[in-house]
């Protein structure tokens, strides 16, 4: 067993020492396990001005996969852009490249994460000097309250998704950065916030997260604020209800983006609101197998094929 776990250890000082030191998108776990496909939700109304959506993801615990809700959260700067995290396969091991913020979207191994994480860069808004404009066209932004928002269905086309592979390489996803995606990993990063690392932990305490337990299909896939100990109570009780999002096909127009004067300032109420069953619902089903709109290459922060979020 020792040994075993020193050719681990050893495997993966191996992979971290070819990872650049300017990224923090490393690969700090490895096991011999794929992880489940990604599971289809809805995505939460963005909760105020100034929050990004980070989609959910399979992290790995003593107990196994564990899901990590998909959440709205505050840049640690205006600017900056989260890259998702992603597993890869190599060598027999599955490794984990830990997300992490920095003034472009690097590579994230080529996911269908959706919501503007098509598998290559980001299209689900822009940084417009201190603000961030929301496109409408792929997040869920409540317009009469914020209104940095933008409309571009050039990111939309039909196109059919056969799988939801949650991993790159072998077996899985077969992509490989390209240049845009080469330079942003070169970049200076942020590691991820204490709030999203919180929300990480926080996940994996509830044992419903976990594959083992849910099948793959967790019962809270997304939340409008992350999971912190501060409103542990109030996801608690959400959790335990037997309200789950749901996707609907229908996504009208929006209105055109429109550029105000607001300073970048976080909400002052940062506290969890579930989604209710009467919020605005979006098309989000890339991972159906079936015709949905799909994403075309977008010239802000690199593009990627994409359906409707």
């Amino acid at each position: 067993m020792r040994s075993i776990r020193a050719m681990r250890t050893l495997f993966l000082a191996l992979l971290v020492s070819i990872v650049p030191a300017s990224s923090f998108a490393g690969v700090f776990l490895s096991i011999t396990i794929a992880p489940p496909v990604l599971p289809v939700y809805a995505q939460p109304i963005c909760p105020g001005d100034g929050y990004l959506w980070t989609p959910g993801y399979w992290a790995y615990g003593e107990a196994g996969y564990y899901w990590v809700p998909g959440t709205w959260v505050l840049a640690p700067r205006p600017g900056f852009l989260w890259t998702p995290g992603y597993w890869g396969f190599a060598g027999g091991l599955y490794g984990w490249h830990a997300g992490y913020w920095g003034p472009h979207v690097g590579f994230y191994g080529g996911v269908n994460y959706g919501y503007g994480y098509g598998g290559s860069g980001f299209y689900g808004g822009r940084w417009e000097g201190g603000h961030f404009a929301y496109n409408t066209a792929v997040l869920h932004v409540n317009t009469t309250v914020i209104h940095n928002t933008y409309v571009d269905n050039t990111v939309i086309r039909n196109t059919t998704v056969i799988n939801r592979t949650s991993f790159n390489g072998p077996g899985g996803i077969n992509a490989r950065p390209n240049g845009q995606e080469q330079a942003a990993m070169r970049e200076s990063h942020v590691q991820a916030t204490s709030e999203q690392m919180s929300h990480e932990h926080f996940a994996s305490t509830n044992r419903a997260n976990f594959a083992s337990v849910n099948g793959g299909r967790p019962a809270t896939a997304a939340v409008s604020h992350p999971m912190t100990n501060a409103n542990m109570a109030t996801h608690t009780a959400y959790n335990n209800s037997a309200n789950r999002p749901a996707y609907n096909a229908n996504n009208g127009n929006r209105p055109a983006y429109g550029n105000t004067n607001n300073a970048y300032k976080a909400p002052v109420n940062n506290a969890y609101k579930a989604p209710t069953n009467n919020q605005p619902k979006y098309n989000e089903a890339p991972h159906q197998n079936v015709s949905q709109p799909h994403a075309e290459s977008h010239p802000n922060n690199g593009g990627g094929e994409h359906e409707r979020r």
